[in-house]
């Protein structure tokens, strides 16, 4: 549950339905506002602070979506469709842009019923549209997730929207520029980049570059305003499953696998810079 400002945020959800982000004064453990994520499920991702144009917001991908919301209301601001399906990566700002990379094999299986079984479990009036009064209390803010066209109901038009969201989901990293609102998937992505990204470990923002590292011990960097790269899949010398972020410090990065830590000396060096030849690695006792 992470802390930005004076704000806990927490992710919640029942065996992969209902999920929302929840906010709580961190004085109080008053519940300042929740959002709905129904129509997420199987996220780890943790939130990212980003002030967007003087707006702060709330950064959080699950399901194919990258959203945005409202820190101080909770309102959904933005959302970029596309991105991959199961998240285990957090969003990084860096120079006041947005970026997101993440990666996740095969799909997912549908996370709803078909609406045939969904208007036969919640339609009472025949009329083939599901008011909200007619959902069950207990899930009514959760389902209002659902409606994707924010009319109010839900209808198999909402059904439809999901169900071709979820086809669009893409092992990607990509950037987004500040100042959107709505849908914003074609307007405000900047580039996208779709080699050697990360499962677990989410991209560093270093120095005006992104860099990112993946199962097996290879780092990738790029050039963070254009997407080019600087180098891809650079050996590390360690391989092995890699779960934690890189970071840095001091003009070095700093990753973890499973058996080892290493220290890149030179992570700015020039294209074709050889990332295992300036690795230090160490085992742990």
């Amino acid at each position: 549950m992470p802390a930005l400002g004076e704000v806990l945020f927490s992710l919640r959800s029942k065996k992969n339905q209902y999920s929302s982000l929840l906010a709580v004064d961190l004085k109080t453990g008053a519940k300042l506002w929740e959002a709905s994520r129904a129509d997420v499920a199987g996220s780890f991702g943790t939130p990212t602070l980003w002030r967007n144009h003087g707006v702060e917001e709330v950064v959080l991908a699950g399901s194919a979506r990258l959203r945005g919301y409202d820190l101080a209301t909770g309102t959904e601001r933005w959302v970029v469709e596309g991105v991959t399906r199961f998240v285990c990566t957090t969003a990084v700002v860096g120079d006041g842009v947005l970026y997101f990379g993440g990666w996740s094999s095969g799909q997912a299986d549908a996370l709803f019923a078909s609406w045939g079984n969904f208007l036969k479990a919640y339609n009472k009036n025949g009329d083939d549209i599901v008011d909200f009064s007619e959902t069950p209390l207990e899930k009514r803010d959760s389902l209002r997730g659902l409606d994707k066209n924010r009319d109010g109901r839900l209808t198999s038009g909402d059904f439809d929207l999901l169900k071709a969201s979820d086809i669009r989901a893409d092992n990607v990293l990509l950037t987004v520029k500040p100042g959107g609102t709505g849908d914003i998937t074609e307007t405000h992505v900047a580039w996208k980049f779709r080699r050697a990204l990360p499962y677990v470990p989410s991209p560093l923002f270093y120095e005006g570059r992104i860099y990112f590292v993946k199962d097996g011990g290879v780092m990738s960097s790029l050039d963070a305003k254009t997407g080019e790269p600087v180098y891809v899949q650079q050996p590390l010398g360690a391989p092995g499953n890699y779960y934690a972020s890189p970071v840095a410090a001091d003009g070095r990065i700093y990753l973890a696998s499973s058996p080892c830590l290493l220290r890149l000396r030179d992570p700015l060096g020039l294209p074709g810079h050889s990332a295992k030849n300036a690795a230090q690695g160490t085992n742990p006792p």
